[in-house]
C-alpha cells in the first residue's frame, strides 16, 4: 500500500465512508504479507523507500512468481521482476496480460501509469553489445523509477573515438551507469571527462581470463578516476537503481521515520 492509498483510507475513516473494522482488515497485511509457505511481501516497501519491492526471480518456480507479482500488483500500480524467464512470464501474462517483459534483460514490468512525467539526467552505457542485456536492466529500472533514460552503446575503449563522438550526452547527464566486461576499462575513461556520479557495472562477458566478469570488476575497484560506484557482476538492477536515486535526490523528500 503507498502513501496515497493508505491516505485515502485513512481520509475515509475519519469521514465515516470506511467502518474501523473495514480499515483493520484491510491494513492486516502490513507490514508485510505472507504467501503460502514460501514468501513474506514487504508492502511497507514504498512508503519506507518510495518503490515497492521487487522481485528476484531466479531461483523461484513460475508459481512462486505468479503469486508473488499478482499480490504486489494488487497494492501497486508499478511491480518489476528482475532475472525472469520465458516461462515465468508466460504464466504471469495468463493472469495479468498488461504485464511486459523485456526477454533481453530478463526483466517482467507492470506499469499502469507510463505517460506520467520522467526527470531527464540517466545516461546508460556499454563497451560493447554483448553488454546490452545488463545495462537494459539498469535501464529499465531507473525508466520505472521515474527517469528519462538516454542510452549509449557499444562505446568501448576499443574504439574511444565513439565515446569522444558523444561528449554533449554525457555532458549533459547528471549520474552515469557504464556496464563494460572485458578488461572493465571505459568507467574509468568516462569518469575522467564528466563531473557527475559514474556507476560501474562489470559484466560477465569475456574470454577465459576475464573470470565470468571478476577481471572487470578488480578493475573498476582499482580505478584511478574519482567518482565511481562499484556494483556487482552482471547487476544491472543495482546501478540502475543507485542512478535513479542519485538522479531524483532534490526531487524527492526525505522519508520521515
Amino acid at each position: 500500500m503507498d502513501e496515497e492509498r493508505l491516505r485515502r483510507l485513512l481520509d475515509g475513516v475519519r469521514s465515516g465512508s470506511v467502518t474501523p473494522d473495514s480499515a483493520i482488515e484491510q491494513l492486516r497485511s502490513l507490514p508485510f504479507e505472507a504467501v503460502s509457505d514460501f514468501a513474506r511481501l514487504d508492502h511497507h516497501r514504498t512508503l519506507r523507500c518510495g518503490f515497492p519491492e521487487v522481485i528476484f526471480a531466479q531461483g523461484k518456480t513460475p508459481a512462486q512468481v505468479v503469486q508473488i507479482f499478482t499480490r504486489l500488483a494488487e497494492r501497486n500500480e508499478r511491480v518489476m521482476a528482475t532475472r525472469v524467464t520465458p516461462e515465468m512470464f508466460a504464466s504471469v501474462r495468463d493472469q495479468l496480460p498488461e504485464a511486459i517483459y523485456n526477454p533481453s534483460a530478463r526483466i517482467l514490468l507492470l506499469d499502469r501509469d507510463p505517460d506520467r512525467p520522467k526527470v531527464p539526467g540517466v545516461l546508460v552505457a556499454t563497451g560493447g553489445t554483448a553488454d546490452i542485456p545488463v545495462a537494459e536492466e539498469a535501464a529499465l529500472t531507473a525508466e520505472l523509477m521515474d527517469n528519462a533514460v538516454v542510452r549509449l552503446y557499444d562505446v568501448g575503449v576499443a574504439g574511444l573515438h565513439r565515446l569522444l563522438s558523444q561528449a554533449d550526452a554525457l555532458q549533459k547527464a547528471r549520474v552515469i551507469v557504464v556496464a563494460a566486461g572485458m578488461e572493465g576499462a571505459l568507467p574509468s575513461v568516462v569518469a575522467g571527462l564528466v563531473a557527475v556520479p559514474v556507476v560501474a557495472v562489470p559484466t560477465s562477458v569475456g574470454y577465459g581470463a576475464s573470470f565470468n566478469g571478476l577481471a572487470a570488476l578488480l578493475t573498476m575497484l582499482n580505478s584511478c578516476a574519482n567518482g565511481i560506484s562499484v556494483v556487482n557482476i552482471d547487476n544491472g538492477f543495482g546501478a540502475g537503481y543507485l542512478a535513479a536515486l542519485i538522479n531524483r535526490l532534490d526531487v524527492i523528500q526525505p522519508q520521515k521515520m
